[in-house]
């Protein structure tokens, strides 16, 4: 039996931290659809064409260290700006969301054109100065020189590219049960996830 769960958000939103633990909670397998557009976006800092680095993607390109920094997010957000990029990639995640025993995938359209049947739907959301704050403190934990101004001027951009572009734009699906994290706990967040979808399962 297939279980899917989509949830999609902005960047530093939280929503592959709950993800991660959801996924574990219930066994479920789990897919950060993110990684596939950095690790595009990532080839074609070398100088590969978009389409041709989401054709020619391969596992081991998921597990690049660099993929976390801001150069490689900027990339990510254009690749996947690109409709044959999207197109590229789509078998691959519809495939993995249907595979026997749950799935979890977050991204920005899951639940809007991945999986518009999954049996649960969320977004996860906060404010911009809340999502800033922790992907500044990401970011400089890891050995990064950026400012918090510029974290945020980079959301900024992203969630604007990410909006704005003509094929699948970030936004919630009708159905999506929509999660603020701006006020709540990891732990928090996390538990209602569950709650959410415990209510399905059962």
């Amino acid at each position: 039996m297939s279980f899917t769960v989509a949830i999609d958000g902005p960047a530093a939103a939280g929503k592959g931290t709950i993800s991660k633990q959801v996924a574990a909670h219930f066994g479920f397998a789990h897919l950060d659809t993110g990684l596939l557009y950095r690790a595009t976006g990532r080839k074609t800092l070398d100088g590969t064409d978009a389409v041709e680095a989401a054709l020619t993607l391969k596992a081991e390109d998921l597990e690049a260290e660099d993929l976390r920094g801001p150069e490689v997010a900027q990339a990510a957000s254009r690749v996947a700006a690109v409709p044959e990029v999207r197109a590229a990639l789509l078998d691959f995640q519809r495939a993995f969301a249907m595979r026997a025993g749950g799935a979890v995938l977050d991204g920005r359209d899951i639940g809007t054109v991945i999986c518009p049947n999954a049996q649960v739907k969320m977004y996860v959301t906060a404010s911009d100065d809340i999502r800033a704050t922790r992907r500044h403190v990401e970011l400089t934990e890891k050995g990064h020189q950026i400012t918090y101004e510029e974290v945020l001027e980079d959301l900024r951009q992203r969630d604007a590219r990410d909006s704005a572009r003509a094929t699948a734009p970030l936004k919630p699906a009708d159905d999506a049960v929509v999660l603020d994290t701006s006020q709540m706990s990891i732990e928090e967040a996390v538990a209602e996830a569950i709650r959410q979808i415990e209510a399905r399962l059962s």
